[in-house]
């Protein structure tokens, strides 16, 4: 896979995808960053890349030439899908990640200022994304997340898919709760079932975890339609118990 991010601010791009797992996998040949200075791609002698927006008088825009110069240089030969973060995008979620994943080249946009003029977005933009109903400074963050949670799932990236299969949203609950040594912190023992060795038993109790989870934090990521009779049974049960006391 290869992914191209256009931005203002390379280095702080730079930063993040050089380290820990994803700068791992990134030496390793398994996918392809290129962070790209919009900047460099201006014909202004002063490398200014905004302009006041029509009809406002607060803040600044950023123009469409620069981005499609950016653009046009660094997607030639080459077909990518083209993504915009912005806070007027659909809600990115696990299952646009794993969509992402299966994509050759991703050509990402980080805004500034007020944002970027309109036009690009008709003239390049496949799809915009939100990580989110807040507004931030930058598309820098926006973009690393996308990233991040994109490139993750690539073979060879994590040790194994068991590491993001059971994670959560993945699977549409929340993750099970996880514990490690010592056995007793503070008073507090890791449940009796971890240390079995009874793996069905286990794997049981963590599926049932995670339903109780996700019943408990995000109760509208639960269809209880489309749950297996067993699973409604069990939250049935936890609910009626949970009201009782």
């Amino acid at each position: 896979m290869r992914i191209d991010i256009a931005t203002l601010f390379p280095e702080i791009c730079e930063a993040y995808l050089s380290e820990s797992i994803i700068g791992r996998a990134r030496a390793k040949g398994i996918f392809e960053v290129n962070c790209h200075n919009i900047r460099d791609y201006t014909l202004d002698k002063h490398r200014r890349v905004d302009d006041t927006p029509y009809s406002e008088q607060k803040g600044m825009l950023m123009q469409a030439e620069p981005i499609y110069r950016c653009f046009k240089a660094v997607t030639e030969g080459i077909k990518p899908h083209v993504i915009y973060v912005s806070p007027q995008g659909k809600p990115f979620d696990q299952q646009k990640a794993k969509e992402l994943s299966k994509l050759d080249s991703i050509f990402v946009l980080c805004g500034h200022y007020e944002g970027v003029d309109n036009r690009i977005i008709e003239e390049i933009v496949d799809e915009e994304i939100s990580i989110g109903d807040f507004v931030l400074t930058g598309g820098e963050l926006p973009a690393l997340c996308l990233v991040d949670a994109v490139v993750r799932m690539l073979d060879g990236v994590l040790s194994s898919p068991d590491n993001y299969k059971d994670e959560s949203h993945f699977s549409g609950l929340l993750e099970y709760p996880q514990y490690t040594r010592p056995e007793v912190w503070h008073n507090k023992r890791v449940p009796e079932i971890l240390l079995s060795g009874h793996h069905a038993n286990i794997d049981k109790w963590r599926h049932e975890q995670s339903l109780i989870a996700t019943y408990e934090k995000r109760p509208d990521l639960i269809d209880f339609e489309n749950l297996s009779d067993i699973d409604r049974k069990f939250l049935n049960n936890y609910i009626k118990v949970k009201c009782e006391i």
